[in-house]
């Protein structure tokens, strides 16, 4: 089977994207940090204390892919559920930190939790949602597995608000990641549909509104490095809004 086979489109078919994740997941955060000039650590980071884990939550990483920011919650103590829809990424996962006290490895659809209502203390999603077919409903599943006034965390690509600084981006993006994911990569072609899909991903208020829209409340975001990433927050409220 070539590796075109394992290149999504924006249509999102799931078996597409999953097979085209478990093609890129031995080699899938170096070359995250290659392509993000070092970056990705430093929205982990960012993500990480703006979940704020505690010793005693349960706290679930969706499309955590290989676990590298499900290991960073992890250490503080809280219970932590990695949880992808790509086996070949979930397998990874396990090999490299099936280990780690306090972190378990679960293969699931952003769009059909196996989670009962009210799991986790908070739950959290970077670089995964504009991968799911269906981010809306992900965004209201995620919302039925949170305990009421638990909290939501999204690290995800965006747009720059600089127009100066968004034709770089462009230039970046269309001209120079294709050479270096083609040098680095298993898979370039995965990350030519990468780039279309950050393209085609919403800009931050239209997801703030569909977080809204879903049922979660105090939504906020900010940006990170120019507005190339967005971290949005919001929380569950602590009743259910009467009729």
């Amino acid at each position: 089977m070539t590796s075109d086979s394992h290149r999504a489109d924006l249509g999102k078919d799931p078996s597409r994207v999953s097979g085209m994740f478990d093609e890129v997941a031995p080699a899938y955060d170096r070359t995250n940090t290659v392509l993000s000039l070092g970056n990705d650590r430093l929205w982990r980071v960012a993500t990480t204390r703006a979940i704020a884990p505690r010793p005693g939550q349960r706290i679930l990483d969706l499309a955590a892919g290989t676990g590298a920011s499900s290991v960073a919650l992890a250490a503080s103590g809280a219970e932590v559920v990695a949880a992808d829809f790509s086996p070949g990424m979930i397998a990874e996962g396990r090999r490299r930190h099936g280990g780690v006290a306090n972190l378990s490895f679960v293969e699931a659809d952003a769009t059909a939790l196996p989670f009962e209502d009210g799991s986790f203390d908070a739950v959290t999603i970077s670089f995964g949602l504009r991968n799911v077919n269906e981010p809306r409903k992900a965004l209201a599943e995620l919302l039925r597995v949170t305990a009421p006034g638990g909290r939501l965390v999204i690290c995800e690509f965006s747009h720059p608000r600089s127009a100066v600084f968004a034709g770089l981006y462009r230039f970046y993006s269309d001209r120079v990641l294709p050479v270096i994911a083609r040098t680095v990569s298993s898979n370039a072609a995965a990350y030519d549909y990468l780039n279309e899909s950050i393209r085609d991903w919403p800009d931050q208020s239209t997801l703030s509104a569909w977080l809204r829209e879903a049922g979660w409340t105090d939504v906020a975001h900010r940006d990170l490095t120019f507005g190339i990433v967005a971290l949005h927050r919001a929380r569950k409220p602590l009743a259910e809004p009467t009729a």
